[in-house]
């Protein structure tokens, strides 16, 4: 991965938790906070950003689950989440017990989009209805949380899932992205755009059949 960013793996189900610096380094993004935030908020030191916001692909709880305490650690003022999911986010039954009971105190989020010209967002509804991925055109990298993985995509069977919107949202990222951009998924390995057009076998899936 490139160094101008950092991975954290982070919580039960081990969420890639990405810090990643604007261009210029004015702020500094930190996508997906889902657990340990004393290893994200060690991380952030590597950093010289004037600001940091948090950024989440999406509203299941592995990935907001330490909002609030890494808000507090790292001082921010500014979180991001697609409107579709605040409902979930907000939600108490947004748990995954034993594993992740409801997160507490988590921060009120900002008007979405942020609005950043070196930040391209694009919707991805189907994980949940408001997933989203991230691109960043200075690194050529799209973060793309639950909605993309490696050779496989996010399953549908979970609050929120829709399995149509799904495939529609991955034949519209591999559409839109050129061949060469990294793509930096919410669990497990990275790709890139020209790999998972030759290999996801999710691409002419059908879409009236579940994804688990």
């Amino acid at each position: 991965m490139s160094r101008k960013f950092e991975m954290v793996p982070v919580g039960m189900f081990e969420v890639n938790c990405y810090l990643v610096p604007s261009p210029g380094g004015k702020i500094l993004y930190i996508i997906d906070p889902g657990g340990d935030p004393e290893d994200i908020a060690e991380a952030a030191k590597k950093f010289s950003c004037e600001e940091n916001v948090i950024l989440f692909t999406h509203a299941h709880i592995d990935h907001i689950a330490c909002a609030g305490k890494c808000a507090k650690l790292l001082n921010v003022k500014r979180l991001y989440i697609h409107p579709s999911d605040e409902e979930m986010y907000n939600s108490a039954s947004n748990a995954l017990p034993p594993y992740y009971p409801a997160a507490t105190d988590l921060p009120a989020p900002a008007v979405f989009p942020p609005e950043d010209p070196a930040l391209e967002i694009l919707h991805t509804p189907g994980h949940t209805p408001g997933g989203v991925c991230y691109y960043f055109a200075a690194y050529n990298a799209l973060f793309s949380g639950d909605t993309l993985f490696r050779a496989s995509v996010g399953r549908t069977d979970l609050p929120g899932g829709n399995t149509a919107a799904l495939l529609s949202s991955l034949k519209n990222i591999l559409s839109k992205y050129d061949d060469s951009v990294e793509v930096f998924p919410g669990h497990g390995y990275s790709t890139t755009i020209g790999f998972e057009k030759k290999n996801n076998p999710f691409i002419d899936y059908p879409a009236d059949e579940v994804i688990d």
